[in-house]
């Protein structure tokens, strides 16, 4: 449990004993898996639910023309239902409801799930272009060759265990790491 300490704590402030509310005004945003929107509400409503917490309406319509800028088809669907938006657009809408909360860390679970091909390309550029912003991203993903693209450093887990860890090129020259755990 050497590391527990680093664990518990985010930009030096305790986490784990706060309420879960709490935790986004701190910038730890998550984007779950298949983007779960509020189905009932529109695109827009969606984003600015995501920007709950600020106060500046300036700054709320700043953030809502850079998701628009990041994920044009959400500008185009801006009043459209999110219940009937594809996946691929659940998910860029999740990303976006994130960054209208000024994340610091975005915790993005499983992007290309049930994605096309040419879908997952996009997304994972728009993920590129988040990072690009400068907000940390933590990305679980099982598509290796598209998150060793995106990712500076790559854990590879096997049954709730980090077994691997080190760069796509350090990971990749591992022979047992690519047969065993990475399919390749």
């Amino acid at each position: 449990m050497r590391n527990n300490k680093k664990l518990k704590h985010f930009y030096g402030e305790e986490m784990i004993n706060l309420p879960a509310h709490e935790i986004p005004r701190r910038g730890l945003i998550l984007c779950p898996e298949r983007g779960r929107p509020f189905r009932e509400m529109t695109v827009v409503e969606n984003l600015f639910s995501g920007g709950y917490l600020l106060k500046d309406r300036k700054l709320i319509e700043n953030n809502t023309e850079k998701v628009y800028q990041l994920f044009p088809i959400l500008k185009k669907r801006m009043n459209q239902i999110s219940g009937s938006l594809s996946g691929g657009e659940r998910t860029m809408l999740a990303i976006g409801r994130a960054l209208m909360s000024q994340a610091k860390l975005l915790l993005i679970d499983e992007p290309s799930v049930g994605l096309a091909p040419r879908v997952k390309e996009d997304l994972f550029a728009r993920i590129s272009d988040v990072h690009g912003m400068g907000i940390t991203i933590l990305l679980t993903e099982q598509d290796v060759s598209f998150a060793f693209e995106l990712a500076s450093r790559n854990y590879v887990m096997s049954r709730g265990k980090i077994i691997a860890e080190g760069s796509s090129s350090e990971l990749l020259a591992d022979e047992t790491v690519r047969k065993t755990y990475l399919g390749l």
